[in-house]
């Protein structure tokens, strides 16, 4: 697998997720071309987010949750979510079948 093109393909389909809509990591992962590889799909989101300019707040873990720590960008994560009108519970969790994304024809970028 072609590696800078699998983070090309994981960068576009951040971007493309749309206000109010939550992807998981995995999912991601998977639309890219490898689901196996939501470890890669944080580590991008980590490093090139900012510089890339991607909603990187839109992107939560497969049970619906918010992955940082308290602390450690947990509430920025959620207050972002909460702008764009997405509900979280008190756990910081959203509701996959409400705010999940699909991509549709994305997926085959």
């Amino acid at each position: 697998m072609d590696v800078p093109a699998f983070s090309v393909r994981i960068k576009r389909l951040i971007a493309d997720i749309p206000r109010g809509r939550v992807a998981t990591y995995g999912l991601i992962a998977a639309c890219a071309g490898n689901h196996r590889a939501s470890r890669q799909v944080a580590w991008l989101l980590h490093s090139s987010s900012r510089k890339d300019k991607l909603p990187w707040h839109r992107v939560i873990n497969s049970r619906g949750g918010i992955s940082l720590p308290i602390g450690g960008g947990f509430e920025e994560q959620k207050m972002l979510l909460e702008a764009e009108g997405i509900v979280l519970d008190q756990k910081g969790r959203v509701n996959l079948s409400r705010y999940l994304w699909n991509p549709g024809s994305v997926a085959g970028m």
